[in-house]
């Protein structure tokens, strides 16, 4: 698009395409979320060596990334939003809370997006409301300072189906979240893969030409991960968001480079899944 945010031109390649490595999990106040990012410094040294386009922080810890010299590493992507809904019982009262100032902190972090959830639980239309509410004011300010727009629409089955924080794959309730998004004026959509994988292009379509990253949820075997995502990116996907499938990867750095080479090559599942055979057998 040609109105988009210039820091955009520093997330994606010239081809358009995007791998953010989400470590910004330990902001959730969830013990799960801690496993491989307990020491935050090694566990950003070492997804950065591996070079993905984007990592994304929270404001307390940024600095591991923004204080590495050189030109060269990933860019920040700022988590804009805490909330409360991952546990396997949800609280009494619900929020989703933005820091403070969040446009200025994250120019003044150099980032190049904030990303900010879009909630969608069953029965709580309050969090909903929220969730809306804090993505239309920082639209405003996002536009007044250049700042990339990342919303995360995020649709959740109840809690007495599966436990706490169980993505629903629904495609009729994701389309419509997404393009909620994309309305209050998202610049990038960051969005779940729906329960069945061929029918993405649907979602993509309804983006209406806002780029769509596919988020990684929880932990999923070498082969589902790397399969889903070249079916993913087949679709139409502009990139991932993987967290916990890279960070509590046995090797962080062999899983990015892997998914980078679908991401931006087009690797097949065989040569993403040979990079990790030829780490692991090192």
């Amino acid at each position: 698009m040609a109105n988009r945010p210039y820091r955009m031109n520093r997330m994606f390649s010239s081809k358009g395409k995007c791998f953010d490595v989400a470590i910004d999990h330990g902001f959730f106040n969830e013990f799960s979320f801690l496993q491989g990012i307990e020491n935050m410094q090694q566990a950003v040294e070492t997804i950065v060596e591996a070079g993905p386009d984007c990592i994304q922080l929270s404001v307390g810890q940024a600095r591991f990334l923004q204080s590495i010299p050189g030109k060269q590493k990933p860019g920040l992507v700022l988590r804009a939003d805490a909330a409360n809904v991952y546990g396997t019982e949800l609280p009494r009262y619900l929020f989703s809370e933005t820091i403070s100032r969040t446009i200025e902190q994250a120019v003044r972090l150099d980032a190049v997006a904030v990303c900010i959830n879009l909630l969608l639980l069953p029965n709580q239309p309050e969090l909903h409301h929220q969730c809306v509410r804090n993505i239309a004011e920082l639209k405003r300010e996002s536009e007044k300072y250049g700042m990339t727009l990342m919303v995360e629409p995020l649709v959740m089955l109840p809690n007495e189906v599966k436990g706490g924080y169980m993505v629903d794959g629904d495609i009729r309730k994701i389309m419509p979240l997404v393009r909620q998004a994309v309305e209050l004026g998202a610049d990038v959509i960051k969005a779940d893969p729906t329960d069945d994988v061929s029918e993405y292009h649907r979602v993509i379509e309804v983006a209406s030409g806002v780029p769509v990253l596919v988020r990684g949820g929880g932990r999923a075997s070498d082969e589902e991960l790397v399969n889903r995502t070249v079916l993913l990116m087949n679709q139409g996907a502009a990139g991932i968001v993987y967290g916990r499938n890279v960070v509590q990867h046995p090797n962080p750095s062999a899983m990015t480079r892997a998914l980078m080479a679908i991401v931006h090559d087009g690797a097949p599942a065989e040569t993403a899944l040979s990079i990790l055979k030829g780490a692991s057998a090192r």
